[in-house]
């Protein structure tokens, strides 16, 4: 799963788009709403820039998982989307737990910063006790204390997640550690460590994002990416599934990027 960020233009989603589906992702992700710690940091298009994921799925064919942040826009953002993002600042948000529980759509939920499994577990259990078992669990990295990476990717978490769930277990490297130029081989031990997918941030032009430019890789980078997982994936019994179905919680067989 890959893709910026935030969606922060026609012209940028579009060029994202393109070249992660190139470079073979399965799924493009991007924030039509974005949580922010500061209230003049951009908060991202809205409506806008749902349609904008819309139309980049059209031309690509590549399935959007974007971020929903209150349960009165879970509606909306399904119309839109294939996937619902149930952000790490949201995991315990439990009226929108509940409400994309309802909508009955597949949901990626992202552990809190800092939770502990048990509390990330309890999280996925409310969208469950809705009937709603089409759930990814994405393990982001918590809190720690070394100002050397953004948080303390927890790649433990994987294997320990999988021995007490059905659900797919993703990681994402790049919040993960804050530092574009760790997430290729962070994504490599994901994949050492059993993940079912991974998801990256990629941008046309970091340099010029308006969120999390530190850590989103370049297109070039992502496709050196891909096909740097796809030579380790063979030792792993596992393979790059260049579609995602959507339609159960169950991935298909492979890891999905």
């Amino acid at each position: 799963m890959a893709g910026p960020c935030a969606v922060e233009s026609r012209q940028q989603i579009l060029a994202a788009a393109r070249g992660v589906a190139a470079a073979g992702a399965s799924m493009l992700r991007g924030g039509a709403f974005k949580p922010r710690t500061s209230p003049r940091s951009f908060q991202g298009l809205g409506r806008e820039g749902l349609e904008l994921l819309r139309e980049a799925s059209r031309e690509t064919g590549l399935p959007v998982v974007t971020e929903v942040l209150d349960p009165r826009d879970v509606e909306l953002v399904a119309e839109h989307a294939a996937m619902l993002q149930v952000g790490s600042r949201s995991m315990q948000n439990f009226p929108l737990l509940r409400e994309v529980g309802r909508s009955g759509h597949p949901v990626l939920l992202k552990r809190g910063a800092a939770a502990t499994i048990d509390e990330f577990l309890l999280a996925a259990d409310y969208i469950l006790a809705e009937g709603n078992d089409r759930v990814i669990l994405c393990e982001r990295g918590v809190r720690g204390f070394d100002p050397s990476t953004r948080n303390l990717l927890d790649l433990a978490a994987v294997p320990i997640l999988q021995s007490r769930t059905d659900a797919p277990v993703v990681v994402d490297p790049s919040h993960g550690t804050g530092r574009a130029d760790l997430v290729p081989v962070m994504a490599r031990a994901a994949v050492a460590a059993g993940a079912d997918g991974i998801l990256v941030e990629v941008h046309p032009d970091p340099e010029s994002a308006l969120s999390d430019r530190e850590q989103a890789l370049r297109l070039t980078e992502f496709g050196d990416l891909v096909e740097d997982l796809e030579r380790w994936l063979p030792l792993a019994g596992r393979r790059i599934a260049r579609t995602l179905n959507t339609a159960t919680s169950t991935p298909e067989a492979g890891a999905s990027t």
